[in-house]
């Protein structure tokens, strides 16, 4: 993490969190310019590799955009991404890394403001994290 402001990448599903994402932009909802989305059909197929290769590339948090009980894939959805996210924790503490730099939360179809509102938390939190690192 050395660069002022924070790079966040966002797993995002193509029926659940990316509409809400797309309406976050439609209303005009500001959330910072370094935050970068990534498809995918199911939260639950997301790789722990894939989210340890976005902290080898320099992003500095990874937030996934879950399905949460709205998957149109899997009943377990929640339970198998909730699941990615521990192994890839467990990965995050062999090679030091914060295990909060990686967040989860259910985003639906609508829910642009609550993803909005979790974004620059995130964001705020790893601005904070940032500055401890430099001082």
């Amino acid at each position: 993490m050395n660069d002022d402001k924070p790079k966040i990448l966002v797993f995002s599903t193509e029926k659940i969190s990316d509409p809400a994402i797309d309406l976050a932009g439609l209303l005009k909802m500001h959330y910072p310019a370094t935050v970068y989305t990534v498809t995918v059909p199911c939260s639950s197929s997301i790789k722990p590799r894939w989210i340890m290769h976005a902290f080898q590339v320099g992003f500095d948090g990874v937030f996934i955009a879950a399905d949460g009980t709205d998957c149109p894939y899997s009943d377990k959805c929640s339970e198998n991404t909730a699941e990615i996210v521990r192994q890839t924790q467990d990965l995050m503490r062999q090679k030091g890394l914060e295990t909060a730099r990686l967040k989860m939360a259910a985003i639906c179809s609508v829910c642009s403001e609550a993803f909005v509102r979790q974004i620059k938390a995130f964001y705020d939190y790893l601005i904070k994290q940032k500055q401890q690192e430099n001082a």
